[in-house]
């Protein structure tokens, strides 16, 4: 941990490293993704909760899962939920430990914990909440949950980050790729903060770049491409 002085120079301030998704879970690209269920997994920060609003609401109410990190304080998760699950066809809850995700159901990071897909059953994924260290300094962190969905889900999941500030999910996105993921990023012109897609496309990690009204129709047509694929 490093230590910088204040300006007065009395206190000293303590910076946390920044640690990557490994300090919460190894990668394991794929190992149990035969025969899975479509699963859509976003990440978003700074200018995120107008841009999940604006995604989520032209969503139709048949979709796959949706599981959401975006890096919130804990004492807001439960509301913005609430207020999105008021707006949208499809149900919005904040996730719970252990609980099997349904098709039509999107489910919130809790601001407490990084959200980790698990699998469930031979074709479907459970949550688990991860209240490690925080990854790229966020809990919850974007990265661990893209690589959790890149683990479990694989060619089955569907990308997509946000707008926000840093890099967190630009790794975690190109797993998803090397996964066999599809994946989409948010162009610059309709972020708030041009930051985390603009890492995760210099990495190469996203297969289209999207304005946010656009993003929706895009996974309405790729969650039917997949759903085809497993029948």
């Amino acid at each position: 941990m490093g230590v910088f002085q204040t300006k007065d120079g009395k206190a000293p301030l303590e910076v946390a490293p920044s640690l990557s998704a490994d300090a919460i879970l190894p990668r394991q690209p794929g190992r149990l993704a035969i025969g899975r269920q479509p699963l859509i997994v976003i990440g978003s920060s700074t200018g995120g909760t107008e841009a999940l609003r604006t995604l989520l609401t032209a969503l139709p109410e048949r979709m796959p899962p949706i599981l959401i990190a975006q890096h919130m304080p804990e004492m807001f998760t439960k509301t913005f939920a609430e207020r999105l699950d008021s707006l949208c066809k499809l149900k919005v809850k904040e996730a719970e430990e252990g609980e099997r995700v349904q098709p039509n159901t999107v489910y919130i990071a809790p601001g407490h914990s990084h959200l980790v897909v698990k699998p469930c059953s031979s074709v479907g994924y459970a949550v688990s909440l991860n209240q490690g260290s925080p990854v790229n300094r966020h809990r919850p962190s974007v990265d661990v949950l893209f690589r959790s969905a890149a683990n479990v889900a694989g060619r089955h999941a569907l990308g997509v980050i946000l707008t926000g500030m840093g890099r967190d999910g630009a790794q975690g996105l190109l797993e998803l790729k090397e996964a066999g993921a599809y994946n989409v990023a948010q162009d610059e012109a309709s972020c708030v903060v041009f930051g985390m897609p603009k890492e995760a496309i210099a990495l190469n990690a996203a297969h289209e770049v999207l304005p946010i009204q656009a993003i929706a129709g895009k996974l309405v047509a790729l969650a039917a491409q997949r759903a085809a694929v497993i029948q």
